[in-house]
């Protein structure tokens, strides 16, 4: 039999023309059908009926469409229709179609239907439900997401006054198993912690998220290619998914969510209004007890729940979520100064970068924790984040060579380097550091004192500190002093400390004018 039946009029006049003794091929052209169906339908007429077809020339549509309707075997159309509720199930599966349940229905059936038969049984099937609960989402394939247009609120205990909120709502589409939640708003900070929070309900991830054209998540709409902000993409990244805005002002796209949000309205909404909250913790405790009955409800007409799809054929095949929560990040750009240091202007603090990129812009990632800094796309420099406002946090491998040695100088780098010198060159330094009011002031002659090693050697380097420390006072300019004039290899003898405590008897000479010129 043809897959479609042909219309009981056109019936009528093929069998008026059989009668009238006209042939096949004639009845077939006129009719505008093939010969083969003009054949099956005669041959099940008269198989039927016998050999004289005159008498159904006086059956109305009603009674012809009967008798044509019992060609199909009553017995195999009624089993058949006992494994459609499981084939559907089935279909909800990747990868699974309707003509690799007919190969496997056709492998446990003696007298199965054609192929054609079994789609059209199907269909008509899925037509006399009252409920469709055909979905043309494969199970982990997509999460719709929005928010709800009609908004919750909280009372302030000590005001009475209401703060408005918004409403996030998650749907997974196999199962249409459900999260909703009540955030401040439909910013980024907001959004982004609500679809974690979701996966985490759902305890898995999707294949694919798809979000309205909020502007938390969507920079620029577009019907092909929309342009996603940073932020979202970042998350999509950690999650391993990826997100497929709807098209805007396409409702359609994302009809499974916008057909549950006005469920919720009844079976969420209706309750917590009667209800006053002051605070969204207990605003989202009731949500969530709420949510938890309408997942566990029947679907109508059926047996089962969102809560029992969602277990049966979404929960093992949903990807696994990552080690670690997604934290919320937020990007920037900004130049890397001459002094290795980018200034991440929301704290107006300086992190340092390594040299080699000064004068290149880079971009900053940071997190409530951590700033990451990138230069084309790969990370150079990770520091903990500090919001100590014109302040530097510096790591010393960043800097060139001679910067890292400036950034050792303190007294116990300049004591532990003369220690390798020797005693005396020990001395000199402590002196050096006691002598000023501010340490920093005698890094440069300590610096200097130690540098003289490299000319002079250790040897001399040491007497001439001996030297130095023989009289009152040690610098940098009385040890270069000694060097140069070579005194570092004369001896030091005892008069040298006797002439520094007693007073000298100044020799009589021409040019030295007496006492009695200053009467």
């Amino acid at each position: 039999m043809a897959n479609n039946r042909i219309r009981m009029k056109q019936l009528h006049t093929l069998i008026t023309y059989r009668v009238s003794g006209r042939s096949k091929r004639w009845i077939a052209r006129s009719l505008g059908i093939s010969r083969k169906t003009v054949d099956t339908y005669l041959g099940y007429l008269h198989s039927e009926i016998g050999s004289d077809l005159s008498e159904l020339l006086s059956w109305d549509e009603e009674a012809l469409f009967r008798l044509v309707k019992r060609q199909d075997s009553p017995t195999t159309h009624q089993e058949l229709e006992l494994l459609f509720p499981l084939y559907q199930k089935e279909l909800q599966k990747v990868g699974v179609t309707r003509l690799h349940l007919w190969q496997k229905y056709c492998l446990t059936t003696p007298h199965a239907v054609t192929y054609s038969r079994f789609c059209h049984y199907f269909r008509r099937w899925e037509a006399s439900q009252k409920v469709v609960m055909h979905l043309e989402h494969k199970a982990g394939d997509k999460l719709y997401i929005d928010f709800a247009g009609e908004k919750l609120h909280i009372t302030e205990t000590q005001t009475g006054k209401k703060q408005e909120l918004e409403v996030f709502v998650a749907v997974l589409g196999c199962s249409q198993y459900t999260y909703c939640q009540a955030v401040y708003s439909q910013k980024k900070h907001d959004f982004l912690l609500a679809l974690a929070n979701a996966l985490t309900y759902f305890a898995g991830v999707p294949q694919a998220i798809v979000p309205d054209n909020l502007k938390a998540a969507v920079t620029k709409s577009d019907r092909y290619e929309p342009d996603l902000n940073e932020s979202i993409e970042d998350f999509a990244s950690h999650y391993q998914t990826v997100i497929c805005p709807a098209r805007s002002r396409h409702p359609r796209d994302k009809a499974l969510v916008e057909r549950t949000v006005g469920i919720l309205y009844s079976r969420v909404y209706a309750f917590v209004n009667e209800h006053a909250f002051s605070s969204l913790h207990q605003l989202n405790e009731a949500i969530r007890e709420r949510l938890m009955l309408h997942n566990q409800s029947f679907f109508q007409g059926k047996t089962e729940s969102r809560q029992s799809l969602f277990e049966e054929l979404e929960r093992p095949v949903l990807h696994t979520l990552p080690s670690s929560r997604y934290e919320l990040k937020s990007f920037r750009k900004a130049k890397v100064q001459k002094n290795c240091h980018v200034l991440l202007s929301e704290d107006k603090h300086y992190y340092s970068v390594p040299y080699r990129y000064v004068g290149q812009y880079v971009k900053l990632i940071y997190s409530a924790e951590n700033v990451e800094v990138y230069a084309d796309h790969k990370r150079v420099a990770t520091h903990e984040r500090f919001r100590s406002q014109h302040q530097y946090t510096t790591l010393k491998e960043h800097l060139p060579a001679q910067h890292q040695y400036l950034m050792n100088w303190n007294p116990e780098f300049f004591e532990e380097q003369a220690k390798k010198i020797g005693a005396n060159t020990l001395l000199a330094v402590e002196q050096m550091l006691a002598k000023r009011k501010y340490a920093e002031q005698a890094y440069k002659s300590c610096a200097g004192t130690l540098a003289l090693v490299q000319k002079v050697g250790k040897e001399r380097l040491e007497n001439a500190c001996e030297r130095a420390l023989a009289y009152d006072f040690v610098s940098l300019k009385l040890i270069r002093n000694i060097l140069d004039r070579e005194l570092d290899k004369v001896p030091i003898t005892s008069e040298l400390s006797e002439e520094s405590s007693q007073t000298r008897i100044i020799p009589l000479h021409a040019n030295i004018r007496g006492a009695g010129n200053y009467q």
